[in-house]
């Protein structure tokens, strides 16, 4: 059976999203991008976009779930702070249409994909583009996403033999 997952990399600047579809060990690149706030606007006004711009995702591609980036503590807990907003505006929007969304760190999603939980950019992203070479990000942001989306489907694929 097919599961279609949204895979969010959630930021107020920057917001990537990815769409792929999951069915056993197949997967199949469907859609990315990223939501872009004003960078000038406030903080209201940005999370509005991406609280519009996820509800549009899910009203165009109907995920059956989501998977998304739990944010990690800066040094600096304002930023720390703005950047759960984000992630909070992008999670309402899925939950209000009872999309179950599954959260994981940074370094779980690096493991899961590169087998190193503290691989760069870089080795995800190539990961990304060997696990699927119709992807084609042209930003680190919509590259995590689509990393955040697969890691979810290696995921939950070993759900059954685990319970």
């Amino acid at each position: 059976m097919t599961k279609r997952i949204l895979g969010i990399d959630p930021g107020l600047l920057h917001t990537g999203w990815a769409i792929i579809d999951t069915n056993g060990n197949e997967r199949k690149y469907v859609a990315s991008g990223v939501i872009l706030p004003k960078k000038t606007g406030a903080l209201p006004e940005r999370l509005a976009i991406i609280f519009n711009g996820v509800t549009k995702l899910c009203e165009t591609f109907s995920p059956d779930e989501c998977s998304m980036e739990i944010t990690f503590v800066n040094k600096n807990p304002t930023t720390t702070l703005i950047l759960g907003h984000a992630r909070a505006a992008a999670m309402v929007a899925v939950s209000v249409r009872e999309i179950p969304v599954f959260e994981y760190e940074p370094n779980k999603v690096k493991k899961i994909l590169t087998g190193a939980g503290h691989a760069d950019k870089t080795a995800v992203d190539k990961m990304v583009r060997i696990l699927l070479p119709a992807a084609n990000p042209k930003t680190a942001d919509e590259s995590d996403a689509i990393a955040i989306a697969l890691a979810h489907a290696n995921t939950t694929r070993f759900e059954k033999f685990i319970k």
